[in-house]
Parts: C-alpha cells; sequence; structure tokens
C-alpha cells in the first residue's frame, strides 16, 4: 500500500514540474513535448536493452502486420498527450489539487460509461449504486471549487480541461489494459502510448509556435525536466504492484497519494489562481469520499456483519 501511495505522490509531483515547465517558458505545449520525449527515449533504451521488452516489441509488430492489434489499440498515446498538454498549459495557473480533483471526477463518469459497455479487458462491470454515489461526489468535489470568486477570470476551458483528462486517462487506461493483452508486457504498451503521445505533441506544439513564436528560453534548472522520467516510474510501479495489491486498493492508495500531495504542494507552493487552502482541503476530502464509496467493497462487509 505504501507503493501504492507512492504512484498517486509521484503522478501529482509529474503535474506540479510540467506545470511549472508550461509556465516557465509560457508555453505548456512545448513543455509537454519536453516532457513526453524525454520519456520516450528512457522507454526506447529499456525496451532494447530488456529482453521482455525486445519480445513485446515482436509481438507488437506481428499483430500490427496480421491485423490482430486494431488501430485504436495503438491510439492511448492521445489520452497521454491530453494529459501532459492539459498539466503544461493549466497546472502552472490553477495549481495541482483543482487539476487533480478534475481529473478524478472525469475518471469516475467515463470509468463508469466503459465499465458498463464492457470496453476493458475485464469485460461487462455493473454499474452499481455506491459507484454513481461515488461519481456524483467527484463531481462535488469539483462543485467546490466553483464556490466564490477565486476562480474569476480563468477561462472556462482551463477548467474544463481536468475533466476531460480525467475521461481521457480512463479510456488510456482500458485500452492499454487490452493492448497489454495483445503483447505480453505493459513496457511495450506504454511504449506505443508515449511514441503516439510525442508525435501528436511535437506535431501540436510545431503549428502552436509557428503561430505564436517561439516560447521564452529554457530554465536551467533540472529538476523541471524530470517530468517525463516521473511518469515512467510510476507507470512501471503500478505494473509491479498490481499483482501483489490488485486494482481495488492500488487506485485507493494512488488515488489517496495524489490527492494529498497535490494538496501540500498547493498549499506549500500556491499557484495563482488556484483555490484558497480551506476550499482545496474541502476538494480534496470530498474527492476522497467519493473513491471511498465507489470502491469499497460494501457486499463484502455486509456479508461479515452478518
Amino acid at each position: 500500500m505504501g507503493g501504492a501511495v507512492l504512484v498517486g505522490i509521484l503522478t501529482a509531483l509529474q503535474a506540479r514540474v510540467n506545470g511549472q515547465l508550461g509556465a516557465r517558458i509560457g508555453d505548456g505545449l512545448v513543455a509537454a513535448v519536453i516532457s513526453f520525449g524525454s520519456g520516450l527515449v528512457i522507454l526506447i533504451l529499456l525496451s532494447i536493452a530488456l529482453p521482455v521488452g525486445r519480445r513485446g516489441f515482436a509481438a507488437l509488430v506481428r499483430g500490427i502486420r496480421s491485423r490482430g492489434i486494431p488501430w485504436w489499440m495503438l491510439a492511448g498515446g492521445a489520452a497521454g498527450a491530453l494529459t501532459v498538454a492539459t498539466q503544461g498549459i493549466a497546472v502552472g495557473l490553477i495549481g495541482v489539487s483543482l487539476f487533480t480533483v478534475g481529473v478524478v471526477a472525469g475518471q469516475a463518469i467515463c470509468g463508469l460509461v466503459l465499465d458498463r459497455t464492457g470496453y476493458g479487458p475485464a469485460g461487462v462491470v455493473a454499474v452499481t449504486v455506491p459507484r454513481l454515489l461515488g461519481g456524483a461526489l467527484a463531481f462535488g468535489a469539483v462543485g467546490i471549487a466553483l464556490i466564490g470568486d477565486g476562480l474569476t477570470g480563468i477561462p472556462l476551458w482551463m477548467l474544463v480541461m481536468p475533466l476531460l483528462t480525467g475521461v481521457g486517462i480512463a479510456w488510456q487506461q482500458a485500452t492499454n489494459g487490452r493492448l497489454r493483452q495483445r503483447v505480453g508486457t505493459p513496457l511495450t504498451a506504454t511504449f506505443v502510448n508515449f511514441a503516439g503521445g510525442t508525435v501528436i505533441l511535437a506535431v501540436a506544439a510545431a503549428i502552436h509556435v509557428g503561430a505564436v513564436g517561439a516560447p521564452r528560453a529554457l530554465p536551467g534548472e533540472a529538476w523541471l525536466y524530470t517530468g517525463g522520467a516521473i511518469g515512467v516510474v510510476y507507470i512501471f510501479l503500478s505494473a509491479a504492484l498490481v499483482s501483489r495489491t490488485g486494482v481495488l486498493l492500488l487506485g485507493l492508495g494512488a488515488v489517496v497519494g495524489q490527492l494529498s500531495t497535490s494538496f501540500a504542494l498547493d498549499a506549500v507552493w500556491p499557484a495563482p489562481a488556484s483555490p484558497g487552502p480551506v476550499q482545496a482541503l474541502a476538494m480534496v476530502i470530498v474527492a476522497l469520499l467519493s473513491v471511498v464509496v465507489a470502491t469499497a467493497p460494501w457486499g463484502r462487509l455486509r456479508r461479515l456483519r452478518s
């Protein structure tokens, strides 16, 4: 469980790193390319060095040639690109807490839909009353951020982006799960995501730079360029832990780490338009409650009582 919490901590740290890099150079898309591109380089090296990486890549090539792996299984990088781009564009202004709560809400709602339609590798998963209540609470946490005038002047699209990012992450997780089944290793599935996301971000950044001009000079602090490495670490850590903790405990621990770290980061290092500490704490508590309500084994608890 400590490792699961660490996954969430690293996720929140990546958001702050990418957001700060985007703010420093004045271009969130270029910051996203730097983050995703550095992660891709690490994955290329790992895929070459590790036997499991070479076997997974060979399985990927065979699957594409035989059409056993459809094109949409290779599109998970689009959601990753949206995530990193949103971090680079929005987090530096709205803060990590609001970004994270929006992501949790988007994941909760999209997760319900994907489970109900059977899109994920587990097939059709029933939509229960606790999961519906959890999704409602997650949206309630986002609603807390809209109380008062702290977000006055923030464009609506910047507030919607974290929700769309959460939707994309839920879809990406389900898609990656199905791709992992075909290639036999999370390393190759992760590589596909980073490769596709890097291409998408590079094209978007080139168009943006051509329209508005080059970003400011790159800062010299090394920690601003660790976002890609952090992403690779927590993805691999998740893959290593899930066989021991199960999906439920891994997800609970990761969200606890992510939300608590987001609140701590904004308390110590607030963003210009982030909610105040009391408002941010209320958001985090309600979002945590949404996860507990949605994922706790209520049926098992009732059987234990009886």
